[in-house]
């Protein structure tokens, strides 16, 4: 029989436990993850070389300048005008792969918050009118800023997205003391989330609505993030204050209403809207939240998990854009309806929810890495026998090499979930799992997507718990199979389901799965004569030659991320 498990979320007072338990209790935290050989792991310890090809100072010297400190070096192009935001990403990279234990990503995250720190302390004594508290890169942010308090959005709306440029910085120093523990960046952190309420607590509902039309990325989401490490109701007002109602209300009322908005611009709101029912109770939120998932992975995304063209969600009679266009899905469309995904799986760990995860981040987030030197993509076209190009370390800064620096650190953190004594077995990927608390150390051996079955060992420990393992959708009724030290296990479920499996369990047991994958079609949105050719989950294509394809490797130009 099928378990729906609802998670509500424990803030422990207790010292010693890992802050990513604090705020997301249904995961373990990324130290306690080992990849082993295999795709992700490649991946992973490539973009960890590319990363630090990168220059700390370059990336600080935005944030050093609007606080008026002297560069230690030239500012990155940073796209014309969003100065700063790729700081804040990287930020969150060097957090996650310090927490998998390079020394190098934490010695550089420790640098980047002692550099923030300065910035932080320079805004309060330069910018006492508007800067306490403020940690921005944001170009102009002293003329931005010095009205804004008082309804003054005349520079506010004429710049390039300054709360989506800051809620880079918010989201990485949220992620240094998440996945770290780093109490410093948690200070930093709450005094900028601060700064959030202070600047905008003038500002009529209208006013902030109408402020809220400017792309603000996941504002909501880092607010109801410090009500959850504080319990301190100001947060999540405010977080509640930056969920904008043009989106909310018929997400809510279950109203599609997606057709030509920006979809990047969408998705950061609605995980905004899930931490809010998440941590408030409040159903409207995760009503919102919810509906926007199952109408956009199930109506308007393609079949390697991404959605979007142009930037912009089409509407069901503009769906052959995605084969005439160049531009399609992006990077960072994905990124963050992965993150929603794991919100909505917190709550009913549904075996959907991993389904998808599993087809977005095989087909899609893997991808968008270059296999070999590492570079990052924007766009991923639909459109037949196209190409991508691909970032070059210190070149190119896009929002999507932004998340892309993030992608490929988090392969480990949705592998394996819990609830209560449940243990979620999501993806089958080649890993390790010491469950700490339990005493357990697992280990999942498989060469997936390149074959068709997977062995999970006991290797230490002994305990009672339930083995939830995922049914995926795309294996054939009956076909599933699972067997515990050589016994086939009862499956009473049918694909797209988890087989429960509850035992004590001891060191040296064996569950051997097995989920043969078939050849399927997966049609275009609306576009019925245009069709993908699926192997289990995975998306296949053809290598053809690269001849005439001079931006394979982008250029540093406003545009260097349209192929050719």
């Amino acid at each position: 029989m099928k378990k729906t498990f609802t998670i509500l979320l424990f803030i422990c007072a207790a010292t010693g436990i890992n802050a990513q338990d604090k705020l997301y209790p249904n995961e373990f935290p990324l130290s306690q993850i080992t990849l082993l050989e295999g795709p992700l792991k490649h991946a992973r310890d490539l973009n960890i070389e590319t990363l630090l090809k990168y220059d700390c100072d370059r990336l600080m010297a935005p944030y050093r300048k609007e606080a008026g400190l002297t560069p230690k070096a030239k500012c990155y192009p940073n796209w014309d005008g969003l100065d700063g935001h790729v700081g804040g990403h990287y930020l969150t990279a060097m957090a996650i792969n310090a927490a998998t234990g390079n020394k190098e990503c934490r010695k550089r995250m420790e640098y980047i918050i002692s550099e923030i720190a300065e910035c932080a302390e320079a805004n309060c004594k330069n910018h006492p009118q508007w800067g306490v508290g403020y940690m921005g890169g944001m170009p102009n942010s002293q003329n931005i800023w010095n009205g804004f308090k008082d309804g003054d959005f005349r520079v506010y709306s004429g710049s390039w997205a300054p709360f989506y440029n800051l809620h880079k910085m918010y989201a990485g120093l949220r992620d240094a003391w998440l996945y770290c523990s780093n109490e410093q960046a948690k200070s930093l952190f709450l005094q900028f989330c601060n700064w959030a309420i202070h600047i905008t607590s003038g500002l009529s509902d209208e006013q902030m609505e109408r402020m809220l039309g400017n792309e603000h990325g996941g504002m909501n989401e880092v607010l109801a993030d410090a009500y959850a490490i504080t319990h301190e109701q100001k947060y999540l007002d405010c977080a509640k204050r930056f969920s904008h109602k043009r989106l909310f209300t018929p997400m809510s009322q279950r109203q599609d209403c997606l057709d030509n908005m920006h979809a990047n611009t969408q998705v950061p709101k609605v995980i905004g809207f899930e931490r809010i029912s998440e941590l408030s109770g409040n159903e409207d939120y995760h009503v919102a939240s919810s509906f926007f998932w199952d109408i956009v992975t199930g109506e308007r995304s393609l079949a390697f998990g991404g959605n979007s063209r142009r930037e912009h969600f089409p509407a069901k009679d503009a769906c052959m854009d995605f084969i005439n266009d160049i531009d399609g899905p992006e990077s960072c469309n994905t990124n963050n309806m992965l993150k929603l995904t794991e919100d909505l799986h917190r709550r009913n760990p549904e075996a959907r929810y991993a389904d998808y995860y599993e087809l977005a981040t095989f087909n899609h987030i893997l991808s968008t890495q270059h296999p070999e030197h590492g570079g990052y993509v924007y766009f991923t076209p639909a459109r037949p026998r196209h190409y991508r190009n691909y970032s070059a370390p210190n070149e190119a800064m896009w929002c999507c090499v932004g998340t892309g620096m993030e992608n490929h650190g988090k392969y480990g953190q949705f592998i394996y979930t819990h609830a209560g004594d449940a243990l979620f077995v999501n993806l089958y990927a080649a890993s390790q799992l010491d469950w700490k608390e339990r005493g357990i150390t697992l280990r999942q051996e498989t060469a997936f997507p390149y074959s068709e079955n997977s062995t999970i060992t006991i290797a230490e420990g002994k305990g009672t718990f339930n083995l939830m393992v995922r049914y995926p959708g795309w294996v054939h009724p009956g076909e599933f199979k699972v067997s515990v030290n050589g016994k086939p296990a009862d499956i009473i479920t049918g694909p797209s389901s988890y087989v429960s499996i509850n035992r004590k369990w001891k060191k040296g047991d064996v569950v051997n799965i097995n989920f043969p994958m078939h050849s399927s079609l997966r049609y275009l949105p609306n576009e019925p004569q245009y069709v993908a050719l699926m192997h289990g989950p995975i998306l296949l294509g053809m290598k053809t030659g690269t001849e005439s394809m001079a931006s394979l490797i982008a250029d540093d130009s406003r545009f260097g991320q349209y192929a050719g």
